[in-house]
């Protein structure tokens, strides 16, 4: 017996070495972290999991209340889904008022949900504000005017801006979230995203190739991070977070080097995700002031000639009789904009296996969008 417990730990010591001398130390503290902390998976409650920065708010102002709110009944189908694909709320905004929300597994209004990827739709609006404020020159501004490094890259001297957002960029990436051994559990993990990040070959030119990659977009978040002289977090607090009034401080995760993480994870409360989808369907206008240039949030939201479903990280739905725009996140994580309704819609949950369209679209968001319309 002794012979044989002696055997089974040195066999599992030789595979943890094998594991941390190919570079997937990170499952280690992978496991730490979610034995310690709450489940196994990814999860939209994983905010204590990972070290964070604020996103400070200011004056705080509420949601007007809608003279209905709370008074529409969700029919079967809506129900039934939302049921399915476990939701943790619910969050309904119609001509600038809170129509409904709703609240499941000991959430509530002031809960603070991860994002996700929806995270990579705010950092396209962040991009906005940069140019806006002069930092960046345009989208088609090159990668390699701020990291020089790509000036010697064949297909890296031409990456810009616009590449990143529009999931165009031809890094040797991967995207894959179903084993611990993906690119992206190491991004979600990672002690460095930025070494992650600049290790990557450009493989193809810029451009020529729509595929969705979480590291377009954690690189993009480190040229933002670099021409703002500022961390991104308190770039989101003086942009969004004070001048729409937010409810309640948000936090974005960052990995151990302080950085965050650009790709996903920002822990906000749905109603104030719903701000944020507001601004962008009123073109960047709020109370009167124009908090992104109108003429960037039309680019924002145009879809793009390799794919009409995706705009800069931000996804489309022309196809259908109600047209709409939505951030897309991990797990489920939507907020939907429906502009000839006036109607915003915040789903956050813990569904992994969504069904999509043959353009990658979550159905759940079809099936929000139009079941929501009919009865609000």
């Amino acid at each position: 017996m002794k012979k044989l417990i002696s055997t089974l730990i040195a066999g599992t010591a030789a595979t943890a070495a094998v594991i941390y001398f190919s570079g997937y130390g990170y499952i280690f503290k992978a496991l730490a972290i979610n034995l310690k902390k709450g489940p196994f998976t990814p999860s939209t409650d994983d905010e204590e999991k990972f070290p964070s920065r604020e996103v400070p708010n200011l004056h705080p102002q509420p949601w007007e209340k809608d003279a209905s709110y709370n008074s529409i009944i969700l029919n079967e189908n809506i129900l039934k889904d939302l049921t399915k694909t476990r939701a943790s709320s619910l969050v309904i905004i119609r001509d600038n008022k809170l129509l409904y929300e709703q609240y499941w597994k000991d959430h509530d209004a002031s809960s603070l949900m991860n994002s996700f990827s929806m995270a990579k739709g705010i950092l396209a609006i962040l991009v906005g504000c940069a140019i806006d404020d002069g930092y960046l020159k345009s989208e088609d501004q090159l990668v390699s005017s701020v990291f020089p490094v790509y000036k010697s890259s064949h297909f890296g001297k031409f990456l810009t801006i616009r590449h990143l957002m529009m999931m165009q960029a031809g890094l040797d990436w991967k995207e894959e979230y179903h084993h611990p051994f993906a690119p992206n559990s190491k991004q979600y993990f990672v002690d460095d995203l930025a070494e992650q990040a600049f290790n990557l070959e450009i493989k193809e030119m810029p451009g020529e190739k729509y595929e969705y990659q979480s590291a377009a977009a954690q690189l993009l978040g480190l040229v933002l991070k670099k021409v703002i002289g500022r961390e991104l977090s308190t770039y989101l607090s003086e942009k969004i977070w004070q001048p729409l009034g937010m409810e309640f401080s948000a936090k974005w995760s960052t990995d151990e080097k302080g950085m965050e993480k650009a790709f996903c994870c920002i822990h906000a409360t749905p109603r104030d995700f719903a701000k944020i989808g507001q601004l962008i369907m009123q073109s960047g206008s709020w109370e009167d002031k124009q908090i992104i240039s109108k003429e960037y949030c039309q680019r924002l939201l145009a879809p793009t000639e390799l794919n009409d479903a995706f705009c800069y990280t931000i996804w489309a739905d022309d196809e259908s009789d109600i047209k709409y725009r939505f951030f897309y996140g991990f797990l489920g994580q939507f907020i939907i904009m429906i502009p000839e309704k006036k109607m915003v819609i915040v789903k956050t949950g813990f569904y992994n296996r969504l069904d999509v369209d043959k353009k990658q679209r979550p159905l759940q968001v079809k099936l929000l969008t139009d079941e929501l319309c009919k009865i609000c």
